[in-house]
């Protein structure tokens, strides 16, 4: 277990802070430990009654390139993930869940970062109004489960949340029958 002896703030920014630590390990040594602290995150795997997903296509900076994602999102300070969930979904797609189920929650790399994920799957989708953040731009489409686990197969989607989303779907007869 490693002891934290001296912490500094070099980076506090609207979505992450970054610190430096000072650790003291077994037996004595020291050193330095780069943390980037989030405040967590949600991703949802929306799924029509048709067998269809959900997707966003979105350009993202840090790769300076577009991504196929599930919709997702930020926590807010003290939010609810699964109002988040509700949230983000109705922003991104214009769909709000009947029934939403936590499928697993994961922190992304905890090597070096504090975010957790909870991703839920979302049924029984009716039509919801909300506005998306001026500051996204993204276009949200569906595809049938079976081209999307086709596409997750082929390395064709690159997102970690989205992969994990779909590769947790629960087995159901429809998925079974759409992933070959």
């Amino acid at each position: 277990m490693e002891k934290t002896v001296g912490s500094r703030v070099v980076y506090d920014g609207r979505i992450i802070r970054v610190r430096v630590d000072e650790v003291e390990l077994p037996g004595g040594k020291t050193a330095t430990r780069e943390v980037v602290e989030h405040g967590g995150a949600v991703a949802v795997v929306a799924l029509t009654e048709n067998g269809e997903v959900y997707f966003v296509r979105q350009f993202r900076k840090a790769l300076e390139k577009e991504l196929m994602e599930i919709p997702a999102g930020k926590l807010e300070a003290g939010e609810d993930p699964a109002v988040c969930a509700a949230r983000e979904l109705a922003e991104e797609t214009g769909m709000a869940p009947g029934r939403l189920q936590l499928l697993a929650s994961f922190y992304t790399s905890p090597g070096f970062a504090s975010e957790k994920i909870y991703v839920y799957l979302a049924t029984g989708l009716v039509p919801a109004r909300a506005e998306a953040p001026e500051d996204e731009i993204l276009q949200a489409y569906r595809l049938p489960l079976g081209e999307a686990l086709a596409l997750a197969r082929a390395g064709k989607i690159e997102d970690a949340k989205t992969l994990v989303g779909l590769l947790l779907l629960p087995d159901t007869e429809f998925k079974s029958r759409n992933s070959e």
